[in-house]
């Protein structure tokens, strides 16, 4: 895999810069930076400790780490966050909104692995109208069986 560049700043370095767990893993973990606590049925934010300089021609998800909601019972209530290229000033800290979905109360423990970063490459669009589009139709939802 390519390597790119991404300029981080943590707000709080006693705590681990992001880190890929495995050799073959596209996603690396970002830790909390706050002891706090998500009331049952509530949505919480999450500091995650740093402001990021995403590279131009890319986006960054953050998204819950595979055992995120059986472990804490937390989802993105709109299942992913984008971070666009533009997005880095320097209150700008990543964060993780997470609902909890349980009777419960979560309790996060600072430096604990909540979410994680992918980056994604992307393109911007030059919109172009047109009376009718030129494809022929699909269908939609559930149209291929």
């Amino acid at each position: 895999m390519k390597k790119i560049t991404m300029t981080i700043t943590r707000i709080d370095a006693s705590l681990p810069l992001p880190a890929y767990q495995t050799s073959g893993a596209v996603g690396f973990d970002l830790y909390s930076r706050v002891d706090m606590d998500i009331a049952p049925r509530s949505l919480g934010l999450v500091p995650l400790n740093i402001v990021v300089a995403v590279p131009v021609g890319y986006m960054l998800l953050v998204v819950p780490r595979s055992s995120t909601p059986k472990k804490k019972h937390l989802l993105i209530p709109h299942g992913i966050g984008v971070i666009d290229q533009d997005y880095c000033g320097t209150e700008d800290e990543l964060l993780f909104q997470g609902y909890n979905f349980s009777d419960e109360p979560v309790h996060i423990v600072r430096g604990e692995r909540i979410a994680q970063g992918l980056l994604v490459k992307v393109g911007i669009a030059d919109f172009t109208e047109s009376k009718q589009v030129s494809r022929a139709s699909r269908g939609g939802i559930g149209s291929t069986g």
